[in-house]
């Protein structure tokens, strides 16, 4: 029993002095995780520099886009091919893929030798070899009278600017074939297969075998968005933010990036880390300075770097007994597949000293120890690398989503990982030492090259059908010049009808006159109240105006909120709650026993027969208050007083908001002479010639017009442009039938239009997975303000995805990408159409004028315009284009509701006292 003892003691510590000394020996493959994290810092840096536009041309690190944008879906579905050039076989594959709701598929594939003569021959040789190929898997599965999508898996770098095309950059994996380089290698296949007249394939996409990888594992576990390949060759591809990729037109949405990380180094960047064997074995091989992290780690040379180890310690007498054989000084002798059999550390020395044996290098036991710690080494240097550049990529990917923690899945192929007895263990522990804050999953492929050539195919096949059907629902949106045109026309038809005492009764466009028969001169001076009813909160003002040389405006206000029941009750309850307000504020700012002049901005249609009397046409904006549609609004304001009983005010005038926005601008600009709303709601006035209004009595001056040309379209003039989404929104409205126009370019409706195309979208499986959420359901819920965040270039798409989030839609990326799209359309369409009415309006204005080109002021206020981020853009371009002749300056008004109802008032009490002098 002692002896037992003694020889296992004399054993461990046999092994212990062999592992000494090789670590010794082999100090510098030893790796810190300091040194690991230098790498990985190093890694990021040559990522940022890889996806630069300027600095690309020097990195190392490529970063090819793949145009690979979409990661499976789990609702693809049909019969594809693949084939898989890049291994020492070549392979063709048929892929079923099942929409049968448990994302199954089905591989069905043939190998085929790759002679040297065809791996280093000429161009034309190796595309006829693949497409021979084909045609002979293609019998054999009896597919040749199918049309079937085919994607091509080629595994070298190549440069790509679509998902089908792809130029070759540099051969690898001893494959050193003439006249291929710098050529699109999809129209050399495809040229070959045109060859053949008995099949037809399409070639849909060019993938690289680590995309592959990550496609096949993203089809099984949907949270995978990184690739590695660790075998013959290494590699590593992740889906990438499009705002960090400059070499691709766009910012939305993701694309996969591959890497080509195995010339990283190739600078220089990793030479303090590079051993005297990296630089023999480099040296000697077909690409020397080239690919040398993949040199570093990938199979292909590994067992090449433990015979150089090997040589040199013979020579120095540390292993053999210093007898160099055959085998050692032969190149490729010790193969990958020794080393992973030589750590097989359960075999104990057995595996190693037959391997030895076979290499008639006769092993004594310290021999075997020392050479399976040298394999040790090596592989695990090689695991240490590829986790420090891995967790550079998952950094980055959590910096992305701008996340403290990170939920992940990396797809996984490749021998190495597979079959190397310790590898995959060494690689998973390293990973998740270096990033602590990423939960990692690693996911082994099946078929990565195959399978997931099928699958990039299947999703383009999929993203093609799905990008049919949206265009299809959004084609209504996008307006021609020759459309606006008509459209324009047409509201210049309804403005004359309007204007014209036998046809105004029945005009859509309604052109109200409002008495206000002069814009600021600058010499209003006083104190006036305001009144602001147009919304859902009430506002009272304290307006006081100076003339002069310090001519300027002050003004107080205080806000009040009505409630719902209010909005929708009776007349008398509204007006007494205006009066209510009223009293408060005048309380509040002690001017109670003050007998001011008041302007009232009512922003609804009034029919006013003068300055001071507005009969309500209708309610809009969701007011429904009973026995006040046909009344004198100042008559119902001068009752509610009378009815309180505490105070009296001298009303003057009853002002429209977009009056009111009119002359806040003509304040400051005396060319201003329109003035536009688009916020809640839309609406023009602008000044017109007295002889041009029949319905009101005098030829002399000019007077404002409120167009009220939200009807425009009530009497179907434009229902060709309305949508079936249109109709919807209307249907489901306070009023339909009513105020059409208002609803297609109003900030109130542009949110529901928007939800009704994201229903159908999703009714369609285009969106949301196809489950139409309970919030999605809700009328409302996507309010105007959404679109404007949503639009917003400066907002990228994981917080487009937040603020889908907070409305209750779990959104994925391309859906995100999807519901910007929509919103895009039915703003920019809204814009357009506001753009051809004003284009009517101010080329009405240069024909009254008689001039050749005018020079015109539009006053404007409203949200819409004011924080939607492409709409005040779209809007000017528009009128530009349809009123060439008319140089139209914007200007954003200051409060015209408040301000502007002060002003008004103020003419209207400065023509009063002209008339009386």
């Amino acid at each position: 029993m002692f002896a037992v003892h003694l020889l296992a003691f004399h054993f461990t510590k046999l092994k212990e002095d062999q592992i000494k000394k090789v670590d010794r020996y082999l100090y510098h493959m030893r790796l810190s995780d300091d040194v690991l994290l230098d790498v990985m810092a190093r890694f990021q840096a040559e990522m940022v520099k890889g996806l630069g536009r300027d600095t690309n041309p020097t990195a190392t690190v490529k970063m090819l886009p793949s145009f690979v944008r979409s990661l499976p879906d789990g609702s693809e579905k049909g019969d594809f091919l693949a084939v898989d050039l890049g291994g020492s076989q070549f392979r063709a594959h048929q892929v079923k893929v099942f929409d049968d709701g448990k994302q199954s598929s089905q591989l069905e594939s043939k190998f085929y030798p790759t002679p040297k003569e065809v791996i280093q021959g000429n161009g034309a040789e190796l595309f006829d070899y693949v497409a021979e190929c084909l045609l002979d898997f293609m019998e054999t599965k009896n597919l040749k009278h199918k049309k079937l999508p085919l994607g091509f898996t080629f595994s070298f770098p190549c440069k790509q600017t679509k998902l089908e095309e792809g130029v070759l950059l540099a051969w690898t994996k001893h494959f050193k074939v003439r006249g291929v380089q710098d050529t699109d290698v999809v129209s050399s296949l495809r040229k070959a297969l045109q060859k053949h007249k008995d099949i037809d394939v399409d070639v849909l996409a060019l993938v690289n075998d680590t995309v592959g990888t990550m496609m096949t594992c993203g089809y099984d576990d949907q949270r995978c968005e990184v690739g590695l390949i660790i075998g013959t060759g290494t590699n590593a591809c992740y889906m990438e933010e499009m705002r960090h990729i400059d070499l691709v037109e766009g910012d939305e949405g993701r694309m996969c990036i591959n890497t080509e990380w195995g010339a990283f180094g190739d600078d220089g960047a990793l030479d303090d880390l590079r051993t005297e064997f990296d630089r023999e074995l480099d040296l000697g091989s077909l690409n020397p300075g080239r690919q040398l992290f993949e040199k570093m780690i990938s199979s292909l040379y590994l067992g090449e770097l433990v015979r150089l180890i090997l040589l040199k310690m013979t020579k120095e007498g540390l292993l053999f007994n210093g007898k160099v054989s055959t085998a050692l000084l032969t190149k490729g002798k010790i193969e990958m597949k020794h080393v992973s059999a030589m750590e097989k550390y359960k075999e104990g020395l057995s595996n190693t000293k037959e391997i030895l044996t076979e290499l008639n290098l006769f092993p004594s036991e310290e021999d075997c120890i020392a050479v399976q710690h040298v394999c040790t080494i090596v592989s695990f240097r090689s695991a240490n690398l590829c986790a420090a550049a891995l967790a550079a990529i998952l950094t980055r990917l959590r910096e992305n989503k701008k996340l403290l923690r990170m939920r992940t899945t990396v797809g996984i192929d490749g021998g190495l990982y597979k079959t190397h007895p310790q590898y995959a263990k060494r690689l998973h522990k390293v990973v998740r030492r270096l990033v602590p804050n990423c939960d990692v999953r690693f996911l082994l492929s099946v078929s990565g090259s195959g399978k997931g050539a099928a699958m990039v195919t299947a999703v383009a096949h999929r993203l093609a059908a799905q990008r049919k059907r949206i265009d299809a629902a959004l084609a209504p949106f996008l307006l021609t010049l020759e459309t606006l045109q008509e459209v324009k026309n047409k509201m210049r038809t309804e403005l004359e009808y309007g204007l014209k005492r036998e046809t105004q009764a029945s005009a859509s466009v309604k052109m109200l006159p409002t008495y206000v028969c002069g814009t600021p001169d600058g010499t209003e001076k006083g104190k006036f109240l305001a009144l602001d009813l147009g919304g859902t909160n009430f506002r009272v003002l304290l307006v006081k105006i100076r003339s002069g040389r310090r001519r300027s405006v002050q003004m107080y206000n205080k806000i009040f909120a009505i409630p719902l029941e209010i909005m929708q009750g009776t007349g008398e309850e509204l007006f007494d709650h205006i009066v209510q307000c009223i009293a408060d504020f005048l309380e509040y700012m002690g001017i109670k026993g003050a007998r001011l002049p008041l302007g009232f901005t009512f922003s609804f249609p009034c029919r006013q027969a003068s300055i001071d009397k507005g009969t309500l046409v209708g309610w809009t904006k969701g007011f429904k208050a009973t026995d006040c549609e046909g009344e004198d609004v100042v008559d119902m304001l001068r009752e509610a007083i009378r009815r309180r009983n505490e105070f009296d005010l001298d009303i003057v005038a009853v002002v429209n908001d977009t009056v009111g926005t009119m002359m806040t601008c003509g304040y400051e600009d005396p060319n201003c002479e329109i003035g536009l709303i688009a916020g809640t709601g839309s609406n023009v006035c602008y000044m017109e010639d007295m002889k041009n209004i029949e319905i009101v009595e005098g030829n002399e001056g000019k007077m404002c017009i409120n167009t009220e040309w939200g009807g425009f379209g009530d009497n179907g003039c434009i229902d060709n442009i309305r949508t079936k989404y249109d109709k919807e929104v209307d249907e489901g409205s306070l009023n339909p039938g009513k105020q059409r126009y208002e609803k297609m370019t109003s900030g109130m409706y542009l949110g529901e239009i928007v939800r009704q195309i994201l229903i159908d979208l999703t009714k369609q499986g285009l969106l949301f997975r196809g489950q139409i959420s309970e919030s999605l359901r809700k009328r409302g819920i996507f309010e105007t303000k959404f679109l404007s965040q949503i639009e917003s270039d400066r907002l990228a798409l994981l917080q487009v995805r937040r603020i889908l989030q907070q409305l209750g839609l779990d959104s994925t990326c391309e859906d995100s990408i999807i519901v910007k799209e929509v919103c895009g359309a039915v703003s920019k369409r809204a814009a357009q159409l506001c753009g051809a009415g004003l284009a009517a309006i101010v080329e009405k204005k240069r024909e009254n004028q008689g001039v050749e080109h005018l020079q015109i002021t539009v006053g404007v206020d409203g949200t819409l315009y004011k924080l939607h981020p492409h709409f005040s853009r779209v809007l000017r371009e528009t009128v530009k284009e349809l009123a060439p002749r008319c140089d139209v300056t914007f200007m954003l008004s200051e409060d015209g509701s408040g301000k502007g109802a002060a002003l008004i008032t103020a003419v209207a009490k400065r023509l009063h006292n002209v008339g009386q002098k």
